[in-house]
C-alpha cells in the first residue's frame, strides 16, 4: 500500500486527542492541589523544622535553634538525630558561657549528656550520637576535677571508638579522640598505679597516638579551628613552638563555626604574639 504523506487527520481523532490531553492536565492539576497523606506530611513538617533548626545553630543563632528543637519535641517527633543535634547545642552553649560562670555552664552541660544518653538510646547505630554523647562526657567531666575525668574516662573512650566504627570519617570524632590521648598521657606511672586503687584501670594514651588523631581531624575538616589549636597545644607541651606556631597560624585563618571560636581566636592571638616573639629572640 502506498502511504501519502501529510495526509490530513480527521477532524473526529483531532478532537479525541485534544479531550485526552485536557483530561490529563486536569489529572496532574488535581493530585497536586491535593494534601499530602499523613506519613509524608508529617515527615515533611519535621524535616523542615528540624532544617530550620539546623539553619539557626549554623547561624549561631542558639537561643532560636533551641525553641525549634524543643518544638519538634513537643509534636512528638523524636529521633536520634534530633537529640545528638540537641546534645551539640547545649555543648556549644555552655562553652560559649564564660568560664568564670562555671555553675551556669554546668547545666548546659548536664543536659548535653542526657541528651546524648537518648540519642544512643533511640538508636545504638547512629555514629553522631556516639560522637556527641562522648563530647558532653568529656567537656563535663573535664570541668569537675579529675576524679570525674578518671571515672568517666572508659565510658568516653568506649563512645568514642564506637563512634569511629560507625563512621571513620567523623572529624569531631578524631578531635576528641586527640584531646583522650593527650590527657590520658599527662598521667605518669605513680599516677596510674595510685588511681587504679580508687577507680578501677587508669586510662591510656599517647602524644604520638594523639597528634595522628588531630591530624586525621584536619584532614577529614580542615576548616574547624578546634583541630588545630588542640593540635598546637600538644605541639607546644613537646616544647615543638615553631610547629605550634605554624599550626596556630592555620587555625586564625578558619572560619568561626561555633560561638566558642571566638574565644579560642582570642587565645590564639595571643599564643601567636608570645610564640613569634620567643622565636624572633633566638
Amino acid at each position: 500500500m502506498v502511504q501519502i504523506k501529510d495526509a490530513p487527520i480527521p477532524l473526529r481523532a483531532k478532537n479525541r486527542r485534544r479531550k485526552t490531553v485536557a483530561t490529563l492536565l486536569v489529572a496532574l492539576f488535581f493530585m497536586a492541589s491535593q494534601p499530602l497523606d499523613g506519613n509524608t506530611a508529617s515527615k515533611a513538617g519535621e524535616n523542615t523544622a528540624l532544617d530550620a533548626a539546623d539553619q539557626a545553630f549554623k547561624s549561631l543563632r542558639y537561643e532560636k535553634a533551641d525553641s525549634l528543637y524543643n518544638v519538634v519535641i513537643q509534636e512528638g517527633k523524636e529521633s536520634s538525630d534530633l537529640y545528638w543535634k540537641l546534645a551539640r547545642l547545649n555543648i556549644s552553649i555552655a562553652e560559649a558561657i564564660p568560664p568564670s560562670e562555671r555553675e551556669k555552664r554546668m547545666l548546659w552541660y548536664a543536659k548535653a549528656v542526657e541528651y546524648g544518653r537518648k540519642a544512643v538510646q533511640l538508636d545504638e547505630n547512629n555514629a553522631s550520637a556516639h560522637t556527641w554523647l562522648a563530647a558532653a562526657l568529656a567537656l563535663k567531666a573535664d570541668k569537675i576535677g579529675a576524679k570525674e575525668k578518671l571515672n568517666r574516662a572508659a565510658e568516653i573512650k568506649r563512645e568514642l571508638d564506637r563512634a569511629l566504627e560507625l563512621n571513620p570519617h567523623d572529624d569531631v570524632a578524631w578531635s576528641m579522640l586527640g584531646s583522650y590521648n593527650f590527657e590520658a598521657s599527662k598521667i605518669g606511672w605513680f599516677s596510674r598505679f595510685m588511681g587504679s586503687t580508687f577507680v578501677g584501670q587508669m586510662p591510656k594514651g599517647s602524644r604520638d597516638e594523639a597528634e595522628k588523631n588531630f591530624k586525621k581531624a584536619i584532614n577529614l575538616n580542615p576548616r574547624v579551628i578546634r583541630h588545630y589549636h588542640e593540635l598546637a597545644l600538644l605541639y607546644l607541651e613537646e616544647d615543638r613552638k615553631q610547629e605550634a606556631l605554624n599550626t596556630l597560624r592555620m587555625a586564625e585563618t578558619k572560619p568561626v563555626l561555633m560561638k566558642s571560636d571566638v574565644r579560642r581566636l582570642k587565645k590564639i592571638r595571643r599564643l601567636i604574639a608570645r610564640l613569634s616573639k620567643e622565636l624572633e629572640g633566638k
